[in-house]
């Protein structure tokens, strides 16, 4: 089956102004980073205790997101991806793309009580393309179609000419030998994680120069995929959209926020130029992560707006019996300062739309209770509605995408 992210990438360079495509990404990879905390808090209390939830339970959610295929992409750890691709094979026959985090700079060694983080950040890669493509070392030639075949590349400058140099040239190493053993990439580029090495003002600015200035001596061969940066407002979005169409620009989602904050980062970046989104703690954290991603969908085939896509969630969490973190009216704060040109702090939705209820609703999977044991025979069950096959939305065009969406929200909307 033909991966929807090869499709969507191939028909954005086709027509950069005028394609609609966009690229959704759930990036579960956060045991990179986090070690035992990255699959999250457990919804239970053990014994009056808050405690994580498990590796395999943190992996069992990605089956459900894999299954579910509404995203382009799952971003995993390699040790992740070595059970789920190649020794499950839940990717093959989906148009979901595994991809795999290929390196681990020390900005993001995040363990409890941990500093190295804080320090500029040396380059650092842990995970073997061999082991993402095939599992093993020297993989054979037909085995690197097995596994992972598209990684994230990380990369941050803290205007250092040592360190800085010294991050280029792993990235040189490892195009080199991506380049010949076939793996792809993505690009991400992180704001500089130590303060005060550029003015906060030019941030966005230095971001987009080195990005430019990065690629130049990059062949296509070489080059990455699409690139996951900082999402610093409209006109940095715009400036290096406008500069290179051919440049597919990402967002990262960075930290949980509200449920606005999410929806209204993905419109906006979408809005002004960004043609991919990779939200990791955004999805990880929310009440229902199956329920979040397709509305993440549905915002970024522009069915609903932010807003729309706030209310109907908290209606379909209200239909679940899922209590949310935050109230409506909380949820509908934007704490983020970068949605506008002006960037001036935190905004709240208008009182006239927070009070508007919440009443859409969803289908989303709920387990089925098992029948309990009886003394006197049970009356035949009457047959089961069939569940609705769900469309190929690798094989939809926009317009389909779009048509489907509107009749599937009119029916539950009335």
């Amino acid at each position: 089956m033909q991966k929807s992210l090869d499709r969507k990438i191939a028909a954005i360079h086709a027509d950069p102004s005028g394609c609609r495509e966009f690229i959704l990404a759930d990036a579960k990879d956060a045991d990179m980073a986090f070690g035992i905390g990255a699959p999250g808090l457990s919804p239970e209390r053990h014994d009056g205790e808050l405690r994580y939830k498990t590796l395999a339970e943190y992996r069992e959610q990605i089956r459900q997101v894999i299954r579910q295929g509404i995203v382009d992409i799952v971003l995993m750890s390699t040790s992740t991806s070595d059970v789920l691709t190649l020794q499950e094979g839940l990717f093959e026959g989906s148009h979901v793309t595994p991809a795999t985090r290929a390196n681990d700079a020390t900005d993001v060694h995040l363990p409890r009580g941990g500093v190295i983080h804080q320090a500029s950040a040396r380059p650092f890669r842990s995970a073997l393309i061999d082991h993402m493509q095939c599992g093993h070392v020297d993989c054979a030639p037909t085995e690197r179609s097995r596994g992972s075949n598209l990684g994230l590349y990380s990369l941050t400058f803290n205007n250092d000419i040592d360190r800085d140099l010294d991050t280029l040239h792993r990235y040189n190493e490892f195009r080199e030998e991506a380049e010949r053993k076939g793996f792809r990439h993505f690009m991400e580029v992180f704001d500089p994680n130590i303060a005060g090495c550029v003015s906060p003002d030019l941030v966005p600015k230095f971001i987009n120069d080195l990005i430019a200035r990065t690629l130049a001596g990059v062949a296509y061969a070489g080059r990455p995929v699409f690139l996951k940066i900082v999402y610093h407002g409209p006109q940095a979005m715009e400036e290096l959209v406008r500069y290179d169409p051919h440049l597919v620009v990402g967002i990262l989602g960075g930290g949980a926020g509200t449920t606005y904050d999410a929806f209204k980062l993905l419109g906006e970046a979408r809005k002004y130029g960004a043609r991919a989104a990779l939200f990791g703690r955004k999805i990880n954290s929310a009440e229902n992560q199956l329920a979040f991603i397709e509305f993440l969908r549905l915002i970024a085939d522009e069915v609903l707006t932010p807003e729309e896509a706030v209310r109907a969630y908290h209606g379909v969490l209200e239909k679940l019996g899922v209590k949310p973190h935050r109230s409506l009216e909380d949820d509908m704060v934007l704490q983020t300062n970068v949605m506008s040109y002006g960037g001036t702090g935190a905004v709240a939705v208008p009182a006239a739309i927070q009070s508007e209820p919440a009443t859409a609703t969803m289908q989303v999977e709920q387990p089925v209770a098992k029948p309990t044991a009886t003394a006197t025979p049970a009356k035949p069950a009457a047959p089961a509605p069939k569940t609705p096959e769900r469309p190929n939305f690798a094989k939809m065009s926009p317009a389909e995408r779009l048509a489907y969406h509107r009749e599937r929200l009119k029916k539950s909307l009335g």
